[in-house]
């Protein structure tokens, strides 16, 4: 399994580099992870608030890193379903996710993320996502 920040680190890097631009993992645990993503100008909208498609693509990173502490590695593991709940508008901010699995087949995955907008007192989006794990 895959289960510390190095370790994970060095899989995304090797299977999945393009994750990185979607934020870095601060904490990480038994089924689940904490990121961070630095917002930049790239990931605002008009009005200056972070964009779905970012906090999406981060909830979406969160939930398949937080599935490789589980079942990894796994790299063509892929999303078969992502649902997203925007609560409240996000500051231009750091953002955090903290994603978990929820539970875990042969088959499939299922995890849910919270994305917080500067610190974890304010929710902004919860995110719920199915995974189709391949054979092994």
């Amino acid at each position: 399994m895959l289960r510390t920040i190095p370790e994970l680190n060095q899989f995304m890097q090797e299977n999945f580099p393009q994750g990185v631009d979607f934020g870095s993992l601060e904490e990480v645990g038994d089924g689940w992870v904490l990121m961070r993503l630095s917002v930049a100008d790239s990931h605002l909208r008009p009005g200056g608030t972070v964009s779905g498609p970012t906090m999406m693509g981060m909830a979406d990173v969160a939930i398949w890193t937080a599935l490789q502490t589980k079942i990894g590695p796994s790299p063509l593991t892929v999303t078969s379903n992502l649902n997203i709940n925007f609560l409240a508008k996000p500051q231009p901010v750091d953002m955090l996710a903290r994603a978990r699995v929820l539970r875990v087949g042969k088959r499939s995955g299922v995890g849910e993320c919270w994305i917080y907008s500067g610190s974890e007192e304010l929710m902004v989006a919860h995110v719920t996502a199915n995974y189709s794990i391949p054979s092994r």
